[in-house]
């Protein structure tokens, strides 16, 4: 039994470890938590600034450590003062006279909020790029400032517009073109033309940025395709031609030789024949007698007689 009791023991020590970080906030874990909860949460601190509260001063609050990067501010107001003066600047936002709330109430708060970088968190907008981080105003009764979980007024400009006027925004790429969005307390997205000075205008409370179309992805680069290996008969072709030119070359002088050889026993052959005919013409000139109907040299004498050797010893 005991084994059994100390079993359980553990299992419930686990259980509660496990759920101790999500029973501690009411937003532990932002990215998976929708907009909704997160106005919630920074009401709920905005709230926690006002610790000697006046009327119509800004009061920057704290955000948990899990939301840094997120700035909140609060202003109480008069109802009655809010229609007919309206607010000069708070923070980005410009509120002009005739505001009108609903339901009424005698004192409203006014919570600014900016993202910072939680913006594409809370608000991702597919196919776009934030240039300025989201900044949004939202108007709370204002009656009890330690109330938590309150729902917001329905705030709207009756006459003139609120305006939002962004500082620094980020570069755009060339031939985009910047637009406003607006996001109401409904999920709804509305895009609006920007006005000159990074300026936005709206006649209802919400969150407020300005985008641009994001480019579309590059292709992937194709790689080249890799160069088809020379055929081996191309790659000796310069070999070939080179052995064919020194045969051509060695053939060409042979030729060459045999005819400069042909050409000096020519030249020495009829050499010869001259030699030969001058020494004829040298000699003794032969007188010419016809025989039948030829011409033909004779000698008129023989100048060495022959020795006849006679045997007479048979």
């Amino acid at each position: 039994m005991g084994l059994h009791l100390r079993s359980l023991e553990m299992l419930v020590l686990l259980i509660s470890f496990l759920w101790w970080p999500r029973l501690g906030s009411p937003l532990s874990n932002p990215e998976t938590k929708p907009a909704r909860a997160l106005d919630a949460t920074l009401q709920e601190y905005a709230y926690r600034a006002f610790l000697h509260p006046r009327t119509g001063i800004p009061f920057d609050g704290l955000v948990p450590p899990y939301l840094t990067g997120i700035e909140i501010s609060a202003m109480r107001l008069r109802s009655g003062s809010l229609y007919h003066r309206g607010v000069q600047t708070f923070k980005e936002f410009r509120i002009p006279m005739g505001i009108r709330e609903q339901p009424y109430v005698e004192r409203l708060v006014l919570v600014y909020q900016n993202l910072g970088n939680w913006s594409t968190t809370y608000y991702p907008i597919p196919g776009y790029t934030y240039l300025a981080p989201i900044v949004g105003l939202l108007a709370y009764n204002g009656s009890d400032l330690s109330s938590t979980n309150l729902p917001e007024l329905d705030l709207w400009a009756a006459d003139d517009a609120i305006t939002v006027k962004f500082g620094k925004i980020s570069s755009r790429p060339d031939g985009s073109k910047p637009k406003c969005v607006w996001f109401d307390l409904h999920g709804q997205v509305n895009f609006t033309e920007v006005e000159s000075d990074n300026q936005c205008s709206t006649y209802e409370q919400g969150h407020f940025s300005i985008v641009v179309e994001s480019p579309p992805p590059a292709p992937p680069e194709v790689p080249a395709p890799p160069e088809e290996p020379a055929p081996s008969s191309r790659k000796n072709m310069p070999k070939v031609c080179t052995l064919v030119a020194i045969a051509g070359g060695g053939t060409a002088l042979l030729v060459l030789l045999a005819l400069l050889i042909f050409c000096a026993w020519r030249y020495k052959k009829r050499k010869r024949i001259q030699q030969l005919e001058r020494a004829a013409n040298a000699g003794e000139t032969l007188r010419m007698t016809r025989v039948g109907s030829m011409r033909v040299p004779y000698a008129m004498a023989t100048r060495t007689m022959p020795d006849l050797e006679l045997d007479f010893s048979a």
